[in-house]
């Protein structure tokens, strides 16, 4: 039977393995990939949650999911200048959460665009 890190890390390594799958599979730059995974997570989090675009907690959770990705491939890779790659992830982490964050600002300055109440009311 598995221990709990082996399976932990095994997990990890399938999830990698699987972006990295995607990754080089299709034309899409890396960092618009990540723009893309965050706009996609967060729009079917507010949907799923039943929220609108300035509702805080499918931000959140798109936020958690994008550190927890970012996790994964700091555990998983190993790069010679841990400093690259802590640079990377971060840089990675603000791409992934970059989309929404542009949304919400919108919405909050401009909420006739988007069909919302003013001052952010649900």
């Amino acid at each position: 039977m598995r221990s709990l890190l082996e399976s932990t890390v095994l997990l990890m390594s399938s999830w990698h393995q699987a972006k990295l799958l995607v990754e080089h599979s299709i034309q899409i730059d890396h960092d618009a990939l990540h723009m893309i995974a965050g706009l996609v997570i967060w729009f079917t989090l507010c949907r799923l949650n039943s929220r609108n675009l300035l509702a805080w907690q499918p931000f959140v959770w798109t936020f958690a999911i994008a550190a927890w990705n970012e996790a994964v491939d700091l555990w998983v890779e190993l790069w010679p200048d841990p400093g690259m790659q802590f640079g990377e992830g971060l840089k990675d982490l603000m791409m992934t959460i970059s989309g929404p964050i542009i949304v919400i600002v919108a919405a909050r300055l401009w909420p006739r665009i988007f069909n919302l109440p003013a001052h952010g009311r649900r």
